[in-house]
């Protein structure tokens, strides 16, 4: 028979009191991605309104003027909003489900519901640290190019 370390046989406790933490933090991300939500509808309409403007003034580029170009950056700047309101999606997502799971974990008793919630928490950190991280790369790479132009540019 083998017997099992005290560290296997170690049993959480989920008191009222973690609970009460768990039932309070899903209240607040259900709120925030409600909003987080409705930032990338306005998101997407603003990509949508860039789009209309670009192809507006790209046809009175059409007739003679500079508006061509301001066409061109109007369709850049609808798709850069789409852009970014795709990779806003996932991490609001997974933070909604997290939120309700939580909340129906909570309700009902549920230890496979609250797995499933903290498994969305981590895969909405998860997605965010891979975004920061991609982030402060790009950061990095700008302020590398800035400083090689700079000391181009004095020479």
């Amino acid at each position: 028979m083998e017997e099992k370390s005290s560290f296997e046989s170690f049993e959480l406790q989920f008191n009222s009191v973690a609970q009460g933490f768990l039932r309070e933090t899903a209240k607040w991300a259900k709120f925030l991605s409600i909003v987080g939500f409705v930032v990338i509808g306005l998101m997407v309409l603003g990509a949508l309104a860039m789009f209309a403007i670009g192809g507006s003034s790209s046809q009175m580029g059409a007739m003679g003027g500079s508006m061509g170009m301001m066409g061109a950056l109007g369709a850049a700047a609808g798709f850069i909003y789409l852009l970014i309101a795709l990779l806003y999606f996932f991490p609001v997502l997974y933070l909604y489900k997290f939120a309700t799971k939580a909340t129906n974990a909570l309700n009902s008793n549920n230890t496979e519901e609250l797995t499933s919630s903290l498994e969305n928490l981590k895969s909405h950190y998860k997605f965010i640290g891979i975004l920061m991280a991609i982030m402060l790369i790009v950061y990095a790479l700008i302020f590398i190019i800035a400083i090689v132009a700079g000391v181009g540019a004095a020479m």
